[in-house]
């Protein structure tokens, strides 16, 4: 198995400004990355030598699928586990070592044992737990593979089916003794629920999204210069007319002389394809976009290439701004292209991640309430989020209702790490024609001027997000419930009260009163993604999360500085505290 190693740097803030290193402790180099296999036997090890703590036990077997090494000296291994050669379901965990390779910590998803009963016997074939997944999903079921469901402080017999309809797949657990269906989950992220979507069909609302300057100088000369020896395939410079940020440059490939396809051979292949209106979650049957000019899209929708353009854009610079801001290469950190297939299905109005491709999925609209393609810059960066967050910490939905709409803090923690990357992919790109900005989908042309937004979370009124946890909070829409640590982290990097911002005007609230001054977004940033990379795992709920950023501040800080003391503040501001946390987890 390939093991993604993540070196973090010095200097990873935000659009290449330095953050501030640890305020305390002696400075130590970082190990070389040839030692990665030397940190994972020193933290396996660990691992059952402390077992009480970190919950593995006789019969598990640990695989290693990240290795963090910190310029501070620690060391991190995110594993996931195997009982008696099964797949545990939320038996994820993260060991943490010391510069010498000694045992400090762990982050566990399962707070408990996960050997099943010894009486536990599976009663149903797979055949019978594929029929059961098939019925609960209504598609076509896949193998039913035996594993042991550890989630929600299970520790049970079951089997996991993928099954297929024409909108996707969907991953569904089923008991292995009692034959009930555990849980049934889309694998897709989608950027509207269906809940938000179904309303808005029903009450008529259009929106009218505002588009880019379509008057497109061209950006440079397209292709290798006149006279210049060329091998092909090679890189070019060549022009997207985008929907929604006017005319941007985009890195293409020329296969030939005076042919070129949009795929950038400078960050790793990544590339973009045409659907044409199939529900395909497989890039390579889409079609590639191809042409003579190097000119891509004209600025509206009569041109398929515009949609593709946005998307390219898109893509291009939230891998750019993950690589520039922490080294991190590709979406899932190893080096490999990111993919989208634009004008995906018929009449769909979102957007998605799908881990089955690992691409983008991009919607045409419905052709009423959105009636352009949802190719907007920040929906881009909150979706390929979902990727990174799927490529670490694997956050999930505790439970999914008939209608797909999914619940459980896990899930609207990983839907509020999509709005807050996917904000910062904004003001990266810093494009006059999407103006940087704490909204999210604010070019979708809504009512409301807005989807989500960070700093005052309940003004949408569209998904009813909430500013302030509650123990009902587990009961709430993931996409609502993000507002909790969305709102956390506007108030960590600019504070409570009114601020304007590129022209914005923000007034964010505080459930204590209290005044937060924030510590800048580069800062809040670096303490939000060390968080997710190192110390949140797939039931990391609010109060998890605060507790993951405090050591992420620590890390970075130190204990007594002002950027630790901040995080403990804004989770404060949101009603996160140590001493409301829940006796026990859902």
């Amino acid at each position: 198995m390939a093991i993604a190693v993540a070196v973090a740097t010095a200097a990873t803030g935000l659009a290449g400004t330095a953050f501030a290193g640890p305020t305390t402790g002696e400075a130590r180099s970082v190990a070389s990355v040839t030692d990665a296999g030397a940190v994972v036997t020193a933290a396996r090890t660990a691992a059952f030598a402390h077992a009480s703590a970190t919950g593995v036990s006789t019969g598990d077997e640990l695989q290693a699928q990240d290795v963090m090494l910190d310029p501070e000296g620690a060391r991190h291994v995110r594993f996931e586990r195997t009982h008696n050669g099964l797949p545990v379901l939320g038996g994820d965990l993260v060991v943490h070592l010391d510069h010498q390779l000694a045992y400090t910590g762990v982050t566990r998803a399962a707070g408990q044992a996960v050997k099943p009963a010894a009486a536990a016997k599976a009663k149903l074939t797979a055949g019978q737990a594929a029929a059961k997944a098939a019925q609960a999903a209504k598609g076509e079921a896949g193998t039913a593979q035996l594993v042991v469901d550890a989630r929600d402080g299970a520790s049970a017999l079951a089997y996991q089916v993928t099954v297929t309809d024409q909108d996707g797949t969907n991953t569904v657990v089923v008991d292995a003794v009692t034959g009930k269906v555990r849980s049934n989950t889309p694998d897709s992220d989608q950027f509207l629920s269906p809940k938000l979507v179904k309303s808005l069909q029903k009450s008529g609302v259009t929106a009218t999204p505002a588009t880019g300057d379509a008057r497109a100088a061209a950006l440079g000369r397209a292709g290798a210069p006149t006279g210049a020896k060329t091998s092909y395939p090679s890189a070019a410079s060549g022009t997207g007319k985008t929907l929604y940020v006017g005319s941007v440059g985009l890195t293409t490939t020329q296969t030939s002389r005076g042919h070129y396809q949009l795929a950038d051979p400078s960050r790793y292949g990544t590339e973009v394809r045409d659907a044409k209106g199939g529900k395909t979650e497989n890039f390579n049957s889409g079609t590639k976009f191809t042409t003579t000019t190097n000119v891509w899209g004209n600025g509206a929708t009569s041109n398929r290439a515009s949609a593709a353009a946005d998307a390219q854009y898109g893509i291009t610079k939230t891998l750019d701004f993950y690589k520039k801001t922490f080294g991190r290469k590709g979406i899932a950190d190893n080096g490999k292209a990111a993919h989208g297939l634009v004008h995906w299905g018929s009449k769909v109005a979102n957007a998605f991640w799908d881990p089955t491709c690992t691409c983008m999925l991009y919607g045409d609209g419905d052709g009423q309430t959105f009636k352009k393609p949802l190719v907007v810059l920040d929906v881009t960066g909150h979706e390929l989020t979902h990727g990174v967050v799927d490529a670490t910490a694997k956050l999930e939905p505790t439970y999914v209702d008939a209608d797909g709409n999914q619940y459980g803090e896990p899930g609207a923690l990983n839907e509020s790490l999509a709005d807050i990357f996917g904000s910062n992919v904004e003001f990266y790109a810093n494009n006059k024609q999407d103006t940087p900005d704490y909204l999210i989908g604010e070019k979708l042309g809504l009512a409301q001027k807005f989807l989500r937004r960070l700093d005052h979370p309940s003004l949408d009124k569209l998904e009813g997000t909430i500013d302030y946890w509650t123990p009902d909070t587990y009961y709430t829409e993931v996409h609502a419930g993000s507002g909790v640590s969305s709102h956390a982290y506007y108030l960590l990097a600019e504070g409570s009260g009114k601020k304007t911002i590129n022209g914005v005007a923000y007034d964010s609230p505080t459930y204590d009163k209290s005044t937060v001054k924030g510590i800048g977004r580069t800062k809040a940033t670096a303490i939000f993604y060390r968080a997710l990379t190192r110390y949140m795992v797939s039931t990391t709920d609010f109060h998890d999360a605060r507790v993951a950023t405090l050591q992420a501040a620590k890390d970075l800080y130190g204990a007594n500085s002002t950027e630790y003391k901040t995080v403990n503040q804004a989770w404060a501001a949101v009603d996160v505290t140590a001493a409301n946390a829940p006796a026990a987890k859902h």
